[in-house]
């Protein structure tokens, strides 16, 4: 990884989600919401909700938030009807840009990415114009210095896909997005704690930018992140040292 550290990006990344916590019970909840909508309140038989709830509990949102959210999602409760929508384009110096929401209006959300695109030197495109860039998947990364060994077997008996060392001595563990939660609970068990973990849509090829460039497309990306129907942003960019 020539020119950027894949563990300063990530820290990078975690440390901006740390500053916006303010919205994150929003986000959860409406999560929960849709998750339950689609695939039942039982966790145990819904992984989507399962990693909802998991991320809710390590906010530390009241129980009672998230039995609501999950009544309002199975029908229990009156509640938005939240729809999905995911929307495409390209960033600064052609990095791929993918927004993930959730709404009740799409007439709204749809306006409100598009300025945002605009306004930050980006380009709104059409479905699938990036989409095919990314890998959906569960990624626990783990910080240098841990024994790669150790972690790569026990990541492999828990039924990760793959276990990645990068250069700067991080070490990403990739799952199908549905394993996630049981290869995290199995690695923790053996005594791996991740650093940083989420599922997510990964970049085949990352696009490094730095001075100008970076700051630009940090603002764009924080433009779209701060949009009150957006749940996650995922880009190929990553920042030079």
């Amino acid at each position: 990884m020539a020119g950027h550290s894949k563990w300063a990006n990530i820290q990078h990344r975690k440390g901006r989600q740390d500053a916006k916590r303010g919205k994150v019970f929003t986000k959860l909840i409406k999560e929960i919401t849709v998750a339950a909508r689609m695939g039942g309140g039982d966790p145990n038989f819904n992984p989507r909700l399962r990693l909802a709830v998991d991320n809710a509990k390590g906010e530390n949102m009241p129980g009672e938030n998230i039995e609501r959210a999950i009544k309002r999602g199975t029908g229990e409760l009156e509640g938005v009807n939240y729809e999905e929508a995911r929307y495409e384009g390209y960033g600064i110096g052609g990095a791929a840009v993918m927004v993930d929401c959730l709404t009740d209006n799409k007439t709204r959300t749809v306006a409100d990415v598009r300025h945002a695109f605009s306004k930050h030197g980006g380009n709104m495109g059409t479905d699938g114009c990036v989409a095919f860039q990314f890998s959906h998947c569960g990624q626990l990364m783990f910080a240098p210095g841990v024994d790669e060994d150790a972690l790569m077997e026990a990541a492999l008996e828990a039924g990760a896909e793959d276990v990645v060392t990068n250069d700067d001595g991080s070490i990403e563990v990739i799952t199908a997005p549905n394993d996630y939660s049981t290869v995290k609970e199995a690695l923790e068990k053996a005594g791996f704690t991740a650093e940083f973990g989420e599922v997510t849509m990964k970049p085949q090829n990352e696009t490094e930018l730095a001075g100008d460039d970076a700051a630009k497309m940090q603002k764009l990306l924080d433009a779209l992140e701060n949009l009150d129907d957006v749940q996650q942003v995922y880009t190929s960019a990553v920042f030079g040292d």
